[in-house]
């Protein structure tokens, strides 16, 4: 569930993930470098923030470096194009035959850069950052069920972003609270499939019509379903 903070301390992922163990898949936010140092949160990291360090770039400066860089990442998201949606056996396979190659050439280009370019530029800043992290980079290499990046995540969250720009305030903790809530359940309707604004609708009538507690479970966005019967007929 998404839970309002009012501050970005590394503290609150800290204690929401106090009891969580497996794989967390983020960008380089040092809020969650005490969660990996436990061994019981492994580290994934996030090739579109690598490659949207180097495209920034790009984008106002190209250059022979930043073109190549950009062109041999795009080769890793092709293949991971190709996979998607297969088992996960399948997707190991073809990480381990056909994009380790690329990601050990990526690699060399990756240091022989760094040894040409100044510590203090911005390029180098960026490459550095993914050096940094490569083995957290690398990981889904070695595991099917694993992304090459939390774009699902991130698109998730993008309403939230936007939303925070036009009305930049909740108005208290109180109102960040509910407001996480309600996109709790908005984006947990979206993942199952449901339109979000039918399901919450018919909801909130079921519930409206006293349904009973112990059938609190059917109402939930994994379970739900439109054809459900209504109270009068159910009891």
């Amino acid at each position: 569930m998404d839970e309002f903070t009012t501050d970005r301390t590394g503290a609150h992922p800290q204690r929401q993930l106090a009891n969580f163990t497996g794989y967390l898949q983020a960008d380089g936010y040092a809020g969650y470098d005490k969660l990996y140092v436990t061994n019981r949160v492994i580290e994934v990291a996030c090739w579109a923030h690598f490659r949207r360090k180097i495209f920034d770039i790009h984008a106002t400066k190209p250059t022979p470096l930043t073109t190549d860089l950009l062109e041999r990442i795009g080769q890793l998201y092709e293949i991971e194009a190709e996979v998607r949606g297969q088992q996960p056996e399948i997707r190991r396979r073809s990480r381990q035959d056909r994009t380790q190659p690329l990601i050990d050439e990526l690699r060399q280009a990756l240091d022989d850069a760094l040894r040409r370019l100044s510590p203090k530029s911005e390029m180098a800043k960026a490459i550095a950052y993914g050096r940094k992290r490569w083995v957290a980079l690398t990981r889904f290499l070695d595991d099917g069920h694993l992304e090459i990046d939390n774009n699902i995540a991130e698109r998730a969250m993008r309403c939230v972003a936007l939303g925070r720009k036009n009305w930049l305030f909740a108005g208290s903790k109180a109102g960040g609270d509910r407001a996480a809530a309600v996109y709790s359940v908005i984006e947990t309707a979206k993942l199952n499939g449901l339109e979000p604004q039918a399901y919450i609708a018919d909801v909130i009538a079921k519930i409206a019509a006293n349904w009973p507690a112990a059938r609190w479970d059917e109402l939930m966005p994994w379970n739900w379903r439109p054809d459900q019967q209504p109270i009068a007929e159910a009891a």
